[in-house]
Order: structure tokens, then C-alpha cells, then sequence
């Protein structure tokens, strides 16, 4: 009898063990779905994907990651973990990656209200204040003198000696730089990326012979080096001219998906300056839900 009253007793033990319970003994299951329904996002490449987390008593839970930018999307997740998370963001990391964090490259990011959290670019910076202006003027073509040259090239501020910033843009956080870009005849052809507004971008590789370097401030001469498909010297006149942001680091010759200003030069060169528009629809936004 003792040994029928054990055997009973550990087969029960078992079956209660066997199963995730709240309080009220109704099982729970192992895992739910996290559904992300998002707008406005590319493709990254081969080089890097896109990874969802869900921040968890202050600490980021992986949800999976995905190259695909048709949505919506869903991912099965921990019960209690997604139940206890109150945040989800959205990073861009490396294909092959040992890092168990989350990377500087954060895209997107909302706090939970019920079973939903709605996304934005606000992790990134607040660009509805976003404005500036160009010029048209060859600085690295000259050596002291105008060489009548001035609609080859964009710069980004304005005019003077030297010439001064006037970009109301965000300071960007690590994994990010602004990039400036002249739309050619085959496409987008870029003026360098920066993170400061009253110095030298990353490139001058197409700039001229005089004064290489350029003023303080972004921005190219389209002098020499043509990419493939384009003529230089490069009319900038009646062309669209585009600020981006870029995650750092970047692979791709093409701007990024957020492109907070864009302009179109007109026919008049520097001392006139050219005013960009806000473009705040290029932003992703989406919303994610649990159940």
C-alpha cells in the first residue's frame, strides 16, 4: 500500500511539473507571437540583417532577425519574457555576429502600451525641425580667382569666407552619419558623409586640384573621377540634392532609407543659396504587436 500511495504521489509531482502554470493552474504556452508591421525600410545586402529585440527588466531579449522588408512579419517569442517586455527596438547588425547585444545601429523603437508598441525613428533624432541650405560653388577649382565653373559643385551652408553651417539637423548617436548626395544622370552620386556640420566630410574624390581639401563645411565639386554612366565636369543645376542618414558602418553606394531633407538646385550660383525641403515621409514608422 505504502509503495502504490508513492508511486501515485510521483506521478503527480510529474504531471505538474510537466506544464507552465499561472496561479490559477491554467497552462500557459511556451512561446507567443510578436508580429512587426513596419513601413519604410530596404534592403540591407549580404553584409548585415535587421534584428528585432524586446527590452526585459531593463535588458535587451533577442526576437530574431530578418532581411526581408515585406511585412508584416512574425516571430515566436517567450511567453513571459514578451508578456514582462516593455519596449521593443529594431537594430541593424552584422550577418555574422558574435556581439550578444544589440549594435549602435538602432533604427527603430517604441515603448509597449497593452499589446502593442507603435515605432519610430525618434531613437535616432527628432528631425521635424529639420532644414538648410546649399550653394553652387567649385572652391577646390580656384586659386583665388572664380573660374565660371560654380555649378559643378554643391556645398552645404552658407557662402563666405569661409563659409558658415546652417543645417537645424539632430547630433547624430554613435552608428550613424549624415551623408550628402547629387542625383546624376544613373543615379545618386555622393558628396561624403559627416557628423559635423562646420567641417570637411569624408571625400573629396572628385573635387579639383586647387584647394583639394574644400572649406569647412560638406559638400563636393564634380570635377574629376566620373563614376561609371556619368560626364563630368557635372552640371548641378535643376538636380536633386539630398540629405541622408547612414548607419556606420555602411556597404551600400546607395543613400539609406531615411533622407530627411531634400532639395533641387536652382540655376543661380553662389553668392544665392538653394533651401531644402523636410522629407519626413522617408522615415520608417510601423507598429508591433504580442498575443
Amino acid at each position: 500500500m505504502i509503495k502504490k500511495m508513492f508511486l501515485a504521489v510521483l506521478a503527480l509531482g510529474i504531471f505538474a511539473t510537466s506544464c507552465d502554470s499561472d496561479d490559477d493552474g491554467v497552462s500557459i504556452p511556451t512561446n507567443s507571437d510578436l508580429t512587426l508591421d513596419l513601413d519604410g525600410l530596404e534592403s540591407l545586402g549580404s553584409d548585415f540583417v535587421y534584428e528585432g529585440w524586446i527590452i526585459v527588466d531593463g535588458a535587451p531579449v533577442s526576437t530574431g532577425t530578418f532581411t526581408s522588408v515585406t511585412f508584416p512579419q512574425t516571430f515566436s517569442v517567450n511567453t513571459v519574457q514578451l508578456n514582462s517586455a516593455t519596449a521593443f527596438v529594431l537594430s541593424i547588425e552584422p550577418s555574422v555576429d558574435t556581439d550578444p547585444l544589440p549594435a549602435a545601429t538602432k533604427v527603430l523603437s517604441g515603448e509597449f502600451s497593452g499589446n502593442s508598441a507603435a515605432v519610430n525613428t525618434g531613437l535616432i533624432g527628432d528631425f521635424s525641425s529639420a532644414s538648410g541650405e546649399f550653394f553652387l560653388r567649385t572652391p577646390t577649382d580656384e586659386t583665388g580667382t572664380n573660374n565660371m565653373n560654380d555649378q559643378n559643385g554643391v556645398w552645404f551652408g552658407t557662402p563666405g569666407t569661409p563659409p558658415l553651417p546652417n543645417f537645424n539637423l539632430p547630433v547624430l548617436p554613435a552608428g550613424w552619419a549624415y551623408e550628402g548626395w547629387v542625383v546624376g544622370e544613373t543615379g545618386p552620386i555622393t558628396t561624403g558623409t559627416f557628423t559635423a556640420f562646420d567641417a570637411v566630410d569624408s571625400t573629396n574624390g572628385f573635387s579639383g586640384t586647387e584647394n583639394n581639401v574644400g572649406p569647412p563645411v560638406p559638400g563636393e565639386d564634380f570635377l574629376l573621377n566620373a563614376p561609371a554612366g556619368e560626364t563630368f565636369p557635372l552640371d548641378v543645376r535643376g538636380r536633386t540634392v539630398v540629405i541622408s542618414v547612414e548607419p556606420v558602418p555602411d556597404n551600400s553606394p546607395a543613400p539609406f532609407a531615411l533622407k530627411p531633407l531634400v532639395g533641387t538646385a536652382g540655376d543661380e550660383t553662389a553668392p544665392a543659396t538653394h533651401a531644402f525641403d523636410q522629407n519626413l515621409g522617408s522615415l520608417p514608422t510601423g507598429s508591433i504587436s504580442r498575443n
